[in-house]
């Protein structure tokens, strides 16, 4: 017997299977989709079986495997098709493919930690006859012990007199049994179950009546309709006819949330999966779903790789997001995933936002979706008032960073009890430092970028690099105390609103105060049990959440997004102000957004404040069919890096010429050009876009480059189709 293995090494020369003996006493254990320790060269790796035959036609003596690592993580029939099919559409090695598929504590890699968790409990050894014959003939703790047991069966060692139970175990009376324990409980929480509206029974109805079809749905609700209310009685239904769901929300921060309202409908019967948990909790949360303990799987974007079986319907909340994308090799979206396995499941997908982005608007509007509206708020409630506030007038005012009618509203606010969401995209405290003597910037020594000041900590950041360093007080350049702190990130605005609002309770939500394990999820609910009547935050804070005593938005900077190099920065700026100002007005107060810019008659803010979609759906889609960007074309990016920068404009320019003699002429080729982030961790990036519609030597011509520049040390290449 043989089996075919692909191994832990992400190297394109290595991206294949290689055959091994299957050894006798592993022949009747080992299965397809199992990790093996196998020989490789001089070492011992691990790998994936994907093959298993009787037969080998080869001249070449064959080493054998040596050992099956882990009998339980095996992958199934779909999700080692699922990683070809990453492969193909994405470029990628296999094995990074089923890499990306599993949580931390089961990499292929070798994992030495056990995370299993067990409870000691104590249980009965003997027949009752002589356990009674014991009791009537002594007295004491070990008796009490005996006695609790022939009632309760099984008690938790940590509750007994440890002398006692070591006694009556060596009597052989008692014996010591482990159980295996799950980290994350199901809490339980008793809300009122709501029901479905005409509205939403009616969006109910038509999905209902597919879910053994493949269809893809696009639910477009507004925010506040109800959406979750909708996922969770389609659920009910799929799991009621046997089968098992996927939910996927865009954020961490949005999962406290919508776990906290699926736990008071289903209970134990769902599993957890985002980058928040330990490796412990993600890998017992693996194994709930392995051993068909839960129906119910939510997560963030990896939790679409759940290994769930018999899959009824997926759901992917807030579509728009850009956060369903990775960045990192595998560069997959989600939702590209998603239908995939609702292609082999057979059961349909839907796709809910207020704000659906635009590719998949124009796809329902196609007809290629089927397009389902809810138009209302769910309680009837009116949609929050908008209003645009111009900056430039504020400036004369010497208002620099909150308005007088923010200003005023947020006093109304403070006054009435009620609380303030204030969106800054952007952490930290100060974007740029200079020095106004000799005009030093600060710089990451690996990066062409600003460091940071985060003043909490004392510390100058990069946020592509990591690098850190304390601030001094001095000019590092000149050795004078003219240090300027120019821009604003979340943190001085935390400290402009603590000044300017002494007797607010203000709390702050962005990536900086949500390193800790749990901060989520602790800000999100003493939010809501109203510990703090003003939140400040990035875009942590635009999607999902529920706060019904939030009457009010500010928007402190409308034009941060709007002004980015990026053809989609319209869409953007429209999604994140949209989904922001949909916290405000939630419960039974009405809502009221402000929005501060310097540019009042942009057309996007006019659409967003009459919360016009549609129109501005219309508009950007012109603008992009003239522009030939998607949904008319499609987009791939090409990175090129070298640590050197004659290398990396050289390669740069033959991958051009190369792109220029094997690609369709009804392709547009861009570039190449210096990245928009020029040098990131001491590499110098050019970038080249190719615009095509249909091009049948585009997959070829790529695969093609791959491998030219996969055994080069000096130039790294990373393809993204359709990037973000």
């Amino acid at each position: 017997m043989y089996a075919y293995c692909i191994i832990e090494y992400p190297v394109k020369t290595l991206d294949k299977a290689f055959t091994y003996k299957v050894p006798e006493h592993l022949k009747n254990t080992l299965k397809i989709g199992m990790k093996v320790l196998v020989p490789f060269n001089q070492r011992l790796v691990h790998g994936i079986v994907l093959n298993i035959t009787n037969s080998y036609e080869g001249n070449y003596e064959l080493k054998e495997i040596c050992r099956i690592e882990d009998e339980f993580l095996i992958l199934n029939e779909e999700l080692l098709e699922l990683g070809k099919y990453l492969k193909e559409t994405t470029l990628c090695n296999l094995i990074t493919a089923y890499q990306t598929m599993l949580p931390s504590a089961l990499k292929i890699k070798d994992q030495k930690s056990n995370y299993n968790k067990y409870l000691k409990y104590v249980t009965l050894n003997k027949p009752e006859k002589e356990i009674y014959e014991y009791i009537d003939t002594h007295r004491g703790k070990k008796v009490l012990i005996l006695e609790r047991l022939l009632t309760e069966f099984k008690i938790n060692k940590k509750e007994l007199d440890s002398a006692s139970t070591r006694e009556l175990e060596k009597l052989g009376l008692i014996k010591i049994i482990n159980e295996k324990q799950y980290r994350i409980k199901a809490k339980e929480i008793k809300e009122d179950k709501k029901i479905l509206n005409s509205e939403q029974l009616h969006v109910f109805n038509s999905i209902k009546d597919s879910l053994n079809q493949n269809i893809t749905f696009l639910l477009y609700g507004v925010t506040g309709s109800g959406k979750t209310l909708v996922y969770i009685n389609l659920i009910k239904e799929v799991v009621n006819n046997g089968k098992t769901a996927i939910l996927l929300v865009p954020e961490i921060s949005l999962t406290s949330q919508i776990i906290n309202i699926f736990y008071s409908y289903f209970g134990s019967d769902v599993a957890i999966l985002h980058s928040g948990l330990s490796k412990g909790e993600k890998y017992d949360e693996y194994l709930k779903i392995l051993n068909k303990d839960v129906h119910i799987v939510i997560g963030t974007r990896s939790a679409i790789f759940a290994p769930l079986e018999n899959i009824g319907i997926i759901i992917i909340d807030e579509e728009h997001s850009e956060t369903y994308k990775q960045e990192n090799n595998p560069k997959y979206q989600a939702a590209a995933v998603a239908s995939k396995r609702c292609s082999y499941h057979n059961c349909p997908l839907v796709l809910g936002s207020a704000t659906p982005s635009l590719d998949t608007m124009a796809r329902a509007s196609k007809g290629l979706y089927t397009l389902l509206t809810l138009k209302n708020r769910a309680n009837n409630e009116k949609m929050p008032e908008c209003k645009i506030v111009d900056m430039t007038e504020e400036i004369a005012k010497r208002n620099f960073i909150i308005s007088e009618e923010l200003d005023n509203r947020i006093k109304n606010c403070l006054i009435n009890e009620e609380q303030v969401i204030l969106l800054l995209n952007r952490r930290g405290f100060s974007t740029i430092i200079t020095c106004s003597n000799c005009g030093f910037t600060y710089k990451c020594p690996y990066c062409e970028v600003s460091l940071i000041y985060h003043k909490s900590s004392n510390h100058l950041r990069c946020h592509y690099c990591g690098y850190t360093k304390i601030k001094d007080d001095i000019c590092p350049s000149c050795k004078e105390k003219g240090l300027n702190y120019m821009g604003m990130g979340t943190e001085k605005l935390e400290d402009i609103i603590k000044e300017k609002y002494p007797q607010a309770k203000i709390v702050r939500m962005d990536a900086d105060t949500t390193t800790n394990k749990g901060m989520h999820e602790k800000i999100i609910e003493d939010f809501q049990n109203k510990k703090y009547n003003i939140l400040i935050g990035t875009q942590m804070v635009s999607k999902g959440l529920n706060f019904p005593d939030c009457t009010l938005v500010g928007i402190i900077n409308a034009d941060m997004t709007l002004n980015i190099p990026d053809y989609r920065s319209n869409e953007k700026t429209f999604a994140l102000l949209s989904q922001t100002a949909g916290r405000a007005g939630r419960g039974s107060k009405k809502g009221t957004v402000i929005i501060q810019t310097f540019n009042p008659d942009n057309e996007t803010l006019k659409c967003l404040i009459n919360h016009d979609y549609d129109t501005f759906y219309k508009k950007e889609m012109q603008i992009r069919k003239r522009l030939k960007y998607p949904p008319y074309y499609f987009l791939i990016d090409l990175k090129i890096g070298s640590k050197e920068y004659e290398k990396a404009s050289l390669n740069a320019n033959k991958i051009k010429n190369y792109l220029e003699n094997n690609l369709d002429k009804s392709s547009i080729i861009l570039g190449p050009s210096t990245a928009l982030n020029f040098k990131i961790k001491n590499i110098y990036y050019f970038n080249i876009t190719i615009k095509y519609r249909f091009d049948n030597k585009l997959k070829n011509t790529l695969k093609e480059l791959e491998e030219i520049y996969a055994p080069n040390k000096d130039i790294l290449l990373e393809i993204d189709l359709n990037p973000l």
